[in-house]
């Protein structure tokens, strides 16, 4: 997004919760990657308006988008968590109970394709902000276990504008394999939203 843009949207975003703060200065101060306020609101505004109750993470870090899932689905829902470090499994709860977050969280530690692949849903909403290199296999498990009119998101898809590279390197191939293979996917209707890095909503059909 255009600095001065993505400047812009973020001084007119009112103020989050101080523990959501608290996390977003806990990844500014050690260059941690989080979608942010600007698609954690989306993430919220999209779990209210579809009603979602049960969601799965392919990629969660240390909290971030779960909480905003969290203040959507309250206690009415549940949130599968994933991340390879065990580290950030027990950050992510110190910051839910600091927060006196209701919803249901199962977090588990590995690699997220395989923990998704012991899971049937059906999901409402899959968010997948794993690793790059593996976007392009993310697509079929997803397929099979989002219920119907369910939505896959998925960050990252701009790419700081290095999807326009002319040399892309093997990440940004990636990237771009699985934006063709998700546009192109007939059982899903796919749009890119360019706000902060890029964010693909896709419905299940």
């Amino acid at each position: 997004m255009n600095d001065k843009i993505h400047d812009y949207l973020q001084s007119v975003i009112p103020e989050r919760p101080p523990v959501l703060r608290e996390m977003e200065e806990h990844a500014r101060e050690n260059g941690f990657p989080i979608v942010g306020p600007l698609v954690g609101r989306l993430l919220y505004q999209l779990t209210i308006a579809t009603r979602s109750r049960k969601i799965c993470e392919l990629g969660s870090g240390f909290g971030y988008s779960a909480f905003w899932f969290s203040m959507a689905i309250r206690s009415r829902g549940s949130i599968l968590m994933t991340d390879s470090d065990k580290r950030n499994k027990r950050q992510a709860f110190n910051y839910f109970k600091k927060a006196a977050l209701q919803s249901q969280f199962e977090f588990r530690v590995g690699d997220a394709l395989k923990i998704l692949k012991k899971y049937d849903g059906p999901f409402d909403i899959i968010f997948n902000d794993i690793n790059k290199e593996d976007y392009p296999r993310v697509i079929d498990l997803v397929a099979s276990r989002l219920k119907k009119n369910g939505l896959f998101i998925t960050d990252n898809l701009l790419w700081s504008g290095r999807v326009m590279d002319k040399k892309p390197d093997r990440t940004t191939r990636a990237i771009q394999e699985f934006t063709h293979l998700l546009y192109n996917d007939s059982r899903f209707f796919t749009t890119i939203l360019p706000i902060r890095d890029g964010v693909s909503v896709s419905v299940r059909l």
